[in-house]
This record gives structure tokens, C-alpha cells and sequence, in this order.
């Protein structure tokens, strides 16, 4: 696809027609040089900035501080931006083999999330090692604000007209300069459209899914962590919950990243979300059982100091007769 800046979108069975957007923010003149700042890039910083203000503000909490807070997220921003490129560009590479340019210019896009979410938590376990902070507490804490960031960043596709799905008769069908082209790139013979990619038909707006999806998500992780005493806990509900809701939009996605498995084609995608819900059953199991084994030592404990006491008395008690 080539470099548009510029569409217009319609949900046609809301009665919504024609919305124009830009995938240019703003721009301006700095030192002679013409800047331009796209919303892709402007949407994800805002994300990064609310996630910020809302850790530090829960911080104190949590026994973190502000300055904790900050350390974490300078190593978070970098590794997320390079683990999403990277893994982008690991399943892509035949579109940019032998363009080395290419593969630093993220302004067409090219982020993988669940590389970003790899970064992330590489980012997580190294700084958690240099502060000597048990891993369950920094990433059942941030866990919560993963899904924030994801849902708000998720606009950015909205404007780049990106990750979308396949065609849909739903009210909320989406369409546009940008989803035509898209789906008319994957059609053999233009002429004759593949089922469910008609370019002159409207498509699932994924993003919204994921958008709407995610802050439900967001809004649950807030409640478990406050909740839940267990190690894990919230983070493993994210991998549970996200993995299933990413398994389903993947599926009628039409950019996906695809491998082969015993001549099978198979979107990546979907792969990592099954193996982050079964991952997290297990995971889950597991901390029942501990919890559970837990829970019964400690009464057993609290019983021991009654009966040692109970004995005594009774021989005392004859003594005294």
C-alpha cells in the first residue's frame, strides 16, 4: 500500500458518512525544517503519558514511588517500540530484505504488539533484578495499565486506516479510500473479489473492537489488583482475557501475520493468544493449589498454640485437686 495520508470513512448502516482524516497530526517549521507529527505516534505517546500519570498516582499504594515509576517505564518505552519492530519485521522480512532504511521508518506502521508486550516484560525483569523487587509485585502492577495503553493506542490504526477485518453486514461496518485499497491489494483478480474482501464493501473496524475490549479489561485488572493477594494474579488475567478477545479479532483481521506449520498456514497471532490462555489455565491451577495448600498450613498453625495451651491447664487442674 501506498503512502496516503488522507481518507474518508464512512459507517454507512449508522447513517455516518464521510468523516475526513489525516494521518498528520499537526505540522510545523523547526530551524528551517518542515516537521510533521503523524497521530499514530502522537496517540501512542499520549497513551504512554496517561499510563505514567496513573502509575505514579497508584504508586505510593503499591510501595513504589514516583521515581521507581519512572525508571521502569525509561527502559518500558524503548525495548516496547524496538520488540514490536522487531517482531514485525521478523515475519515480514521479505518486504524488507535489502532495505535497511525501510526497517526504521515507522511512520507507514509495522509495530507487532505482542513483540512490543516481549519488550515490555524484558524491560520489567531487568530493572525488577537491578532494584531486587520480587517480579509477581512489578508485574501484577503493571499489568493493569497494559491494556490502557493498548485500547487508546488502537486509535492510531483508526487514522493510519489499518488492521481492520474482513467485510461485515453489522451496522458498525466500516469503509473507506484506505479499507478499499487494502482489500483490493489482496484480491488475485480485482475484477472478481474473494469472499469477504470486496473492497467496495465496509469491513469490521477491529480497532473499535479492541478498543472497547481492552478498557473492559482495564476496568477488571483495576478490581483484581486491589483485591487479590495472590502472586500473578492480575497479570494472568490479562494474558487470559486479552488472549482470548485477540484469538477471536484475529481471526477476521485481513493483515495478519502468517506462518507455516505442517503445511498448514496459520496466523501468529492466534497461535501466541491460544498459547497465553492455555498458559495462564495452568498458571492459574497452580496458584489454586499453592493458595489452597497455603491457606491450610496457616490454620494449622493457628490451631497449634490452642492445643499446646489446652494441655497444661488440664494437668494443672489435677495438681491443684
Amino acid at each position: 500500500m501506498h503512502f496516503v495520508c488522507n481518507y474518508h470513512v464512512s459507517f454507512p448502516g449508522l447513517g455516518i458518512e464521510n468523516i475526513s482524516i489525516s494521518r498528520i497530526a499537526f505540522e510545523f517549521n523547526l530551524f528551517g525544517h518542515q516537521m510533521t507529527v503523524y497521530w499514530y505516534g502522537l496517540i501512542f505517546t499520549i497513551a504512554m503519558v496517561l499510563c505514567i500519570v496513573l502509575a505514579m498516582t497508584h504508586a505510593k499504594k503499591y510501595d513504589f514511588t514516583g521515581d521507581d515509576i519512572l525508571d521502569y517505564f525509561l527502559w518500558m518505552i524503548p525495548l516496547i517500540l524496538i520488540g514490536s519492530r522487531i517482531y514485525f519485521v521478523a515475519f515480514e522480512w521479505s518486504q524488507f530484505k535489502g532495505d535497511w532504511a525501510a526497517i526504521i521508518d515507522l511512520r507507514r506502521g509495522g509495530l507487532a504488539f505482542y513483540g512490543g508486550v516481549i519488550g515490555g516484560i524484558i524491560a520489567v525483569v531487568m530493572v525488577a533484578r537491578i532494584k531486587r523487587v520480587k517480579l509477581h509485585r512489578v508485574l501484577d502492577f503493571f499489568a493493569v495499565y497494559l491494556p490502557l495503553g493498548q485500547g487508546i493506542g488502537r486509535w492510531g490504526n483508526f487514522f493510519n486506516q489499518e488492521a481492520f477485518g474482513t467485510n461485515t453486514s453489522l451496522p458498525w461496518g466500516m469503509i473507506s479510500e484506505g479499507t478499499a485499497e487494502g482489500l483490493a491489494m489482496l484480491n488475485p483478480n480485482p475484477a472478481s473479489p474473494l469472499p469477504g474482501l470486496n473492497p467496495a464493501l465496509p469491513v469490521h473496524p477491529t480497532f473499535l473492537y479492541e478498543f472497547i475490549a481492552n478498557m473492559l479489561i482495564f476496568v477488571i485488572l483495576l478490581v483484581i489488583r486491589k483485591r487479590s493477594k495472590r502472586p500473578y494474579m492480575t497479570v494472568m488475567t490479562y494474558f487470559f482475557l486479552y488472549g482470548i478477545v485477540r484469538f477471536f479479532v484475529e481471526g477476521v483481521r485481513t493483515d495478519s501475520l502468517m506462518f507455516f506449520l505442517g503445511g498448514y498456514e496459520l496466523r501468529i497471532s492466534q497461535v501466541v493468544s491460544a498459547v497465553m490462555v492455555i498458559g495462564s489455565i495452568i498458571v492459574f491451577v497452580i496458584l489454586h493449589i499453592k493458595g489452597k495448600k497455603r491457606d491450610q498450613m496457616l490454620a494449622g498453625l493457628a490451631a497449634t498454640p490452642a492445643d499446646i495451651i489446652e494441655i497444661p491447664l488440664a494437668d494443672t487442674s489435677e495438681i491443684d485437686d
